[in-house]
């Protein structure tokens, strides 16, 4: 039986994460040998009781494999990539299945197809995946799910690596979904458990929402037992069930509610919900808000001030518990990340009940914005308690004192040359549109390839949609991995429209950005046997352009050539710029350049070149009108763009 895209997991990408916890101190278990087949794995070792220190993604994996998962789809995005790379790194043996999808949307298809013939399923993506993702999930919730399928929505407060802090809570009350919110890698192992569990007895989707510190935090784990992959639920025929036309829909609808209610049961009595502590005074938090209150309430001396009540499971609410709760204080502080939805919730709660009690949330401690910390919870509870945080609470670091550090493209990055030839042939002329991925990165000077970005597949759309009212160029950049995420549509409208617009499709061969997770257009070399590469150059003709040209970036007088050719033109047109991600043809390809550059002459042409094309190797030293430029040989990656820009540099092989 197939396991996943790659029969062999390399292990890299898992080396040195796991270790078992004993008195001696932390020992790595055996995984993989020195050929990187697969061996052991502390994942799946069977017996209950062993301790691991776990990522929070690490420890979500473990949880589907005790609650006995056995399809697993995904479309890889920070913070949850770990997720599907720990899948994918044990897909070997033989406990489930799983793919890396093309898109969020698709992933949850698969799942849910697979949840309905009665398979236990899970699909994991970034929060702005679920916008991708949400016209099955709201119907797949109306049908039910025999099988179980569990959505992992890992949500980014203060954007880390996304566009939006989008609060996916709200999905789960739009959806009619239950939702638990873990606060350690413990919980975050146990609620996956529970999450599946649950959704196969109610029938229904589940989410496990998280947050980038609870996937990237690493605490220590205590396994539960490892059975049997769970047994596939037979698959009964009901198209009055599982075909929503609008009758079905209406019918089903009233279902949904009535499962919510049932959850909302297990919600009164869940272990994930409850009450510590005592007093007038009472706290109401939920997710990795969790953690901070305890840490501020122990760092205090606090814990024995106020009263309590801790959601993990935390949509249906527990109204009964929460009541009680209410009823017993003068003034409850609600602590939650993002948007007040538990905060709304227990003010429309306190008032339809009749209880008396001040309800404090958002204010100048606890914003809509960003994370929370220890210090903003210490100084929270101290405005509610009359009382002074200790220094040690309300330390922060003031990040404007720290060096700077922009984000830049890697050096050798292929980007930065087609990037580099598409600003001299259009300049300031164009209006470049963006697309999601490392190539977003072309918007800092010097290259500023990067004037407006919407979300994944919106260079193609957006891009034609500007053109229409504008008689300016139109360039639109898109990685392989996003154009078979959402791009093809786009330029399938582009084309049907008539649009006017530039596509260069930046093939680096990989899933770069996320940690080279593979997409349809990696070669069939490094796909192995279980996936089938797609040309992107045969998809693009068979969408309908014509007009096609592919580049090698590296290739600086051939690059410039085509695109001046396709300045001339109009309609739709589209250059493929193939390279591989030169991390990616490092560690995976196993390639590299022997050569590496050297400036041989300082002079203005020098400046020139550091100044345009921007690549982190240069380094510039000297003071006062006479800098010296050099090339970090360890930075370097031999790409040879910087030498035909300039005589000034030449190449040397590599010491």
């Amino acid at each position: 039986m197939k396991t996943g895209c790659c029969r062999k997991a390399p292990a890299r990408l898992c080396r040195g994460r796991f270790f078992r916890i004993t008195r001696a101190g932390p020992v790595l278990p055996p995984r993989f040998n020195h050929e990187g087949s697969f061996m052991s794995h502390p994942l799946l070792a069977e017996e209950a009781g062993a301790r691991h220190l776990l990522l929070g993604n690490e420890a979500i994996v473990r949880g589907a494999l005790e609650a006995g998962i056995n399809v697993m789809t995904c479309y890889p995005g920070t913070p949850s990539s770990e997720i599907p790379d720990t899948f994918h790194s044990i897909a070997s043996c033989g406990r489930f299945r799983m793919e890396y999808s093309v898109n969020e949307k698709v992933a949850v298809e698969v799942a849910a197809g697979a949840a309905l013939a009665g398979a236990m399923s899970m699909t994991t993506m970034k929060h702005v995946g679920v916008n991708v993702a949400a016209d099955p999930l709201f119907t797949a919730a109306y049908v039910g799910l025999p099988g179980g399928f569990v959505l992992v929505s890992a949500d980014d407060p203060l954007c880390h690596s996304s566009q939006n802090e989008q609060d996916n809570r709200t999905y789960a009350r739009f959806m009619g979904m239950p939702c638990f919110e873990p606060a350690t890698a413990q919980e975050a192992k146990d609620m996956a458990r529970d999450a599946l569990l649950l959704a196969r007895e109610l029938q229904q989707p589940v989410m496990l929402r998280t947050t980038t510190r609870v996937n990237h935090l690493r605490g220590p784990v205590t396994f539960g037992p490892l059975g049997e992959p769970a047994p596939v639920v037979p698959f009964e025929r009901n198209p009055m069930r599982f075909v929503p036309v609008p009758a079905v829909a209406q019918a089903r609808h009233k279902i949904l509610v009535e499962h919510l209610e049932n959850a909302r049961a297990k919600a009164e009595a869940s272990p994930w919900n409850k009450v510590s502590g005592e007093g007038r005074i009472g706290v109401v938090a939920s997710g990795i808000s969790r953690a901070y209150l305890a840490d501020a309430l122990n760092e205090n001396g606090w814990e024995d001030q106020v009263k309590v009540l801790e959601l993990g499971f935390t949509w249906p609410l527990p109204e009964n518990l929460i009541a009680d709760f209410l009823s017993g204080c003068d003034t409850v502080l609600v602590i939650e990340e993002l948007q007040p939805l538990l905060e709304q919730d227990l003010r429309a709660l306190a008032q339809e009940r009749g209880i008396s009690v001040n309800i404090v949330g958002k204010g100048p401690h606890l914003t809509l914005f960003g994370e929370y910390s220890t210090g903003a919870v210490a100084r929270a509870l101290a405005a509610v308690l009359g009382k002074e945080p200790l220094a040690a609470s309300d330390a922060s670091i003031d990040v404007s004192k720290l060096p700077g550090r922009p984000p830049n493209l890697c050096a050798g990055c292929s980007h930065r040359a087609v990037y580099y030839a598409v600003r001299k042939v259009f300049g300031d002329e164009a209006v470049y549109s963006s697309d999601i991925g490392c190539y977003t990165l072309g918007m800092v000077p010097p290259l500023r390839a990067a004037d407006f970005l919407f979300c994944m597949g919106s260079s193609v759309s957006a891009g034609s949609g500007f053109a229409m009212v504008s008689d300016r160029p139109v360039v639109g950049f898109i990685g392989d991995s996003t154009f078979f995420h959402s791009g093809m549509t786009g330029l399938a409208n582009a084309v049907f429209n008539k649009h006017n617009l530039l596509l260069v499709i930046l093939d680096n061969g990989t899933t770069a950005m996320t940690g080279h997770q593979p997409n349809p257009g990696v070669c069939s070399a490094v796909l192995g046997e279980g996936c089938e590469h797609l040309d992107i150059e045969s998809v693009v003709r068979g969408i309908g352009v014509t007009d096609v040209a592919k580049i090698k970036p590296f290739n600086l007088r051939g690059t410039l050539k085509t695109l001046e050719e396709m300045k001339s033109r109009t309609g739709v047109r589209v250059v493929i710029a193939e390279e591989p991600c030169m991390l990616f043809a490092r560690r995976t390809l196993k390639q590299s350049r022997p050569q590496v550059a050297e400036v041989v002459e300082q002079c203005d042409e020098a400046m020139t070149c550091l100044q345009e094309l921007a690549c982190p190797a240069f380094r510039r030293g000297g003071s006062g009108e006479a800098p010296v430029f050099t090339v970090d040989e360890s930075q370097c990656s031999g790409c040879m763009v910087c030498l035909q820009i300039t005589p000034a540099i030449r190449a040397r092989k590599r010491s």
